[in-house]
């Protein structure tokens, strides 16, 4: 009996194809969300990767544009008060409130500076937003995955323990199937949370990183007119 029982083991199908197509319902439900749920993360993860290079690349030529020596009007006019760079609209925020704050004498309207710098962190605030959307979604596959993974097992020992109590046979060969099946949610949720929890930590930086040169700028323009009010 145990021979036999060895022999249709090792007989069995233990790809994972064939671990999932023997799971029970539920545990193939709990597969398919993770597996929708890593789909989803490399989804976020390669479209944020394209997104923050071509941040630091519009920044690149924003700096090098706005220290070139241009007069700030003109630079202001080639780009418009609605640019499409995110560098470019930190700045056009700055000298939208700059042009607004003259007087039609000529002088400066009160409060000014405070004014200009508000324009300009509500400007960064809306950019950082932008730049942060999606990774909540990769924080919570990473914090959630495994649960979810571990979930899927539990119930497929479950039901394999069933099934073993209602054939009354213990032989390891017997109990591996269902233990496999069981265990590949484990495998799943881990491979969607892994990848997850490492670029959440990365383009978190990144963010960070893109924002603070947004905030450079911003404190180096707002010097620039604190002079140009003081004269």
């Amino acid at each position: 009996m145990e021979t036999e029982t060895l022999a249709m083991a090792q007989q069995m199908d233990f790809s994972m194809w064939a671990l999932f197509a023997r799971a029970t319902l539920t545990v193939k439900l709990v597969m398919l969300m993770l597996i929708a749920a890593s789909f989803w993360s490399w989804s976020i993860i390669i479209q944020k990767i394209i997104s923050y290079r071509a941040a630091r690349a519009e920044a690149a030529r924003f700096d090098r544009a706005f220290w070139s020596g241009e007069p700030l009007d003109e630079f202001y006019e080639q780009i418009g008060p609605e640019p499409s760079g995110r560098a470019h609209r930190v700045f056009a925020a700055g000298m939208t409130e700059w042009r607004r704050s003259h007087r039609e004498d000529g002088g400066m309207i009160a409060g000014a500076q405070a004014r200009i710098d508000r324009s300009m962190d509500v400007s960064i605030a809306k950019e950082a937003e932008g730049l942060q959307s999606g990774l909540p979604v990769l924080a919570t596959v990473g914090s959630t995955a495994p649960f979810v993974g571990l979930f899927g097992t539990v119930w497929g020992i479950m039901h394999a323990f069933i099934g073993i109590a209602e054939s009354q046979n213990t032989n390891l060969a017997v109990v591996a199937p269902g233990i496999a099946e069981a265990l590949l949610a484990t495998g799943l949720g881990l491979l969607a949370a892994i990848p997850a929890v490492i670029f959440y930590n990365k383009l978190s930086t990144d963010v960070d990183r893109i924002v603070g040169g947004y905030e450079a700028f911003a404190d180096e323009f707002s010097t620039i007119l604190s002079r140009q009010l003081d004269a």
